[in-house]
């Protein structure tokens, strides 16, 4: 069996006020309250005890927090660039509710269909769950039988998630994932998924 825990990077300036933050924006580091979130992550995974390899976005938060949790676990860090975040074009720093303002139509369109970008956006859900679906393929083929820590962010962790449960495109939407939250999926040989853990955040009360 190979298990992937998904850590989602900790907090960054933009996240309480729950404003978007893609790949194509500002790539903002880690907040004081994102580092202490990622240090308490680092501390409930070395407790855990069995992280055998640790691969991350390319995205600054992400690699501050895969940093914070490798030092503690005395690991290297692999960096995969289809692990980053989706591109959200023009919503890049805007809340859900300021993108149903000013682009009610492509937001709904969004919303509807794996194939509809966000406005001004390169990447599709489609084209996202491509990219993520191999970066899973190629960790199950290098780490047969080993536990990964896969360190990145709402869209990829919610897509392996659905992936795993073989759900619909639109269940991305009805997942919490939650600022330094851990998943869990396990894979069996034949490739049969099982989500262990969706969003627990008992490590940071």
């Amino acid at each position: 069996m190979t298990t992937l825990v998904l850590l989602r990077h900790g907090e960054t300036l933009l996240t309480p006020g729950r404003r978007i933050s893609g790949s194509g924006g500002s790539n903002p580091g880690l907040s004081p309250v994102g580092r202490r979130q990622a240090q308490a992550a680092a501390d409930a995974l070395a407790h855990r005890g069995d992280i055998e390899a640790v691969v991350t976005s390319p995205m600054r938060r992400c690699q501050e927090t895969a940093q914070a949790v490798a030092a503690r676990l005395g690991l290297s860090v692999r960096v995969d660039p289809d692990l980053r975040e989706a591109d959200f074009g023009s919503w890049e720093g805007l809340t859900f509710g300021e993108v149903r303002e000013r682009y009610p139509d492509d937001l709904s369109a969004w919303f509807a269909s794996p194939e509809s970008p966000p406005t001004g956006a390169d990447e599709t859900m489609r084209q996202v769950t491509r990219r993520v679906a191999a970066v899973r393929d190629g960790l199950l083929a290098r780490h047969a039988g080993a536990t990964v820590l896969v360190v990145s962010h709402v869209v990829p962790v919610r897509t392996l998630i659905r992936l795993a449960l073989q759900a619909p495109p639109h269940s991305l939407f009805r997942m919490e994932v939650a600022a330094a939250s851990l998943s869990t999926v396990t894979y069996e040989e034949d490739g049969t998924a099982t989500v262990q853990a969706l969003n627990d955040i008992h490590h940071l009360s």
